[in-house]
């Protein structure tokens, strides 16, 4: 209760002196025999518990001090700086009405200690959203004039976390209708009240000044180097231009490719015709080995999934190349494969190779020459004054994106992989179990180290079993 954490990160601040004070004034007033007069007042067929006015405050207040109209005995307070509704402690029925806070007809009710300023609560921009956003869904809109100029400000400044915002101004509002009528005023008068002390000005920066925050003299501006503000534009620049998906799109993408994936993976899916992991079946190995008459249809499904999936397998990169040889492009294959050959090939083989497919598809009136464009063609000529594994990855990149965009598209479209997804195997399961992880213990070839179990008939020739005899 001494300190306040200072919000711009500088030293923390020192709770006020009269702040203390006040809210010491304040529990002393709820004292049961010697506190406040309360009483329930009735609006229609509402009922607010524990009410005061502003007669029996200021009463309370001048037996309290000891106050007399000729000015004897202890000093009044100075109402106009303690004033526990302008700090949110005695919130009143009708926030907006400063001018006659004080007056006899003024009702108020008592504060919860959430909103009191000792304790330390610091407000946040997202708070502040998640408060206006619910005043705006209860009140269909109707907000004041710096309301209205703080949710516009608030909802383009934290806009990438906006449907957090509307979550959880609906989730309170609908925690708010399961309590009395009566309650649920009090907590709306009292969170209009704290909002009403600690909102923020209009200014770029929403929550930059207000009370304990910066802009005050304990947390005075400091100004920077001139190498910090160049570092902030740059690190500002690179966050204006990175590419930001917002978190639904991201799910809805995860759950396509869950469901695009999960009938083909062997985990999830089992394996067709059999689990070679825990069986002694090999089927599976060989209808997907690399090179097969015909593949199976999952296979062929998943050349449908991405071109690097078609790529990855060798049965699709054949496909796909009789497939370019119609359309008289084989080349641009062909030339991702001699690079693929370059990158993973040997050390001593990448002078040999690099000038093999330069002069194959790179060189002026080569056999298999292959459409590049004039830049990546000046960067892959000057890396090859010194040849290296890499130095092709330009030049292989625009190639890959040349058949991924425009052969790929046609080649998923074309009758030769219609008619391969028709003439694919399908493979049958050979054996089915309900639990497919269980594996039942073998007896035909027990393990010799260890013995046999009771009740079960040992191999003849054992040593266990001698000639058979038990």
């Amino acid at each position: 209760m001494a300190a306040s954490p200072a919000p711009c990160g500088g030293r923390p601040r020192e709770q006020r002196l009269y702040l203390r004070k006040m809210e010491r004034m304040v529990v002393s007033m709820q004292d049961p025999d010697q506190g406040v007069r309360t009483r329930s007042q009735r609006l229609l067929i509402t009922v607010i518990p524990h009410a005061v006015t502003g007669g029996d405050v200021v009463e309370w207040l001048v037996r309290k001090f000891c106050i007399s109209e000729e000015g004897e005995g202890r000093p009044a307070p100075r109402l106009g700086r303690v004033d526990p509704a302008k700090h949110s402690l005695l919130p009143p029925q009708r926030p907006y009405t400063w001018a006659a806070c004080w007056r006899n007809t003024a009702t108020y009710t008592r504060c919860t200690p959430y909103f009191w300023t000792s304790t330390l609560w610091p407000p946040a921009e997202l708070d502040y959203a998640i408060y206006l956003a619910k005043k705006n869904m209860r009140k269909q809109g109707a907000l004041v004039n710096h309301e209205k100029e703080h949710y516009d400000q608030l909802h383009k400044k934290i806009n990438h976390t906006w449907d957090l915002v509307v979550m959880q101004a609906r989730e309170q509002l609908r925690a708010a209708k399961q309590r009395r009528k009566g309650d649920r005023l009090v907590i709306a008068c009292q969170e209009q009240t704290y909002w009403l002390v600690n909102r923020p000005p209009v200014s770029p920066c929403a929550m930059r000044v207000g009370l304990g925050r910066c802009g005050s003299a304990t947390c005075p501006f400091q100004t920077q180097s001139l190498d910090f503000y160049k570092q902030e534009i740059e690190r500002s620049r690179k966050a204006l231009g990175r590419t930001r998906v917002k978190s639904s799109i991201c799910l809805e993408a995860f759950l396509m490719f869950s469901h695009q994936r999960g009938p083909h993976d062997p985990i999830l899916a089992g394996c067709l015709p059999s689990n070679p992991w825990i069986t002694d079946d090999e089927a599976y190995w060989s209808a997907n080995a690399p090179m097969v008459a015909v593949p199976t249809k999952p296979r062929v499904e998943r050349w449908g999934f991405s071109f690097q999936e078609l790529l990855d397998d060798p049965m699709g990169r054949v496909h796909f190349m009789d497939f370019l040889q119609k359309e008289f492009s084989a080349e641009n294959l062909s030339f991702w494969e001699a690079c693929e050959e370059l990158r993973f090939g040997g050390q001593a083989q990448i002078p040999t190779l690099v000038d093999t497919v330069y002069q194959q598809f790179l060189a002026p009136g080569a056999a298999q020459w292959v459409n590049i464009d004039s830049r990546t063609m000046e960067r892959t000529l000057e890396g090859l004054r010194q040849p290296h594994r890499y130095v092709l990855d330009d030049a292989q990149l625009h190639i890959y994106m040349l058949m991924k965009k425009d052969s790929y598209p046609r080649f998923l479209k074309s009758d030769m992989y219609k008619g391969l997804l028709a003439e694919a195997v399908v493979p049958l399961e050979t054996k089915r179990r309900v639990f497919p992880f269980v594996r039942k213990p073998r007896l035909s070839s027990p393990c010799p180290a260890l013995p046999p179990i009771s009740g079960e008939p040992t191999a003849a020739g054992s040593p266990a079993g001698g000639d058979g005899e038990s």
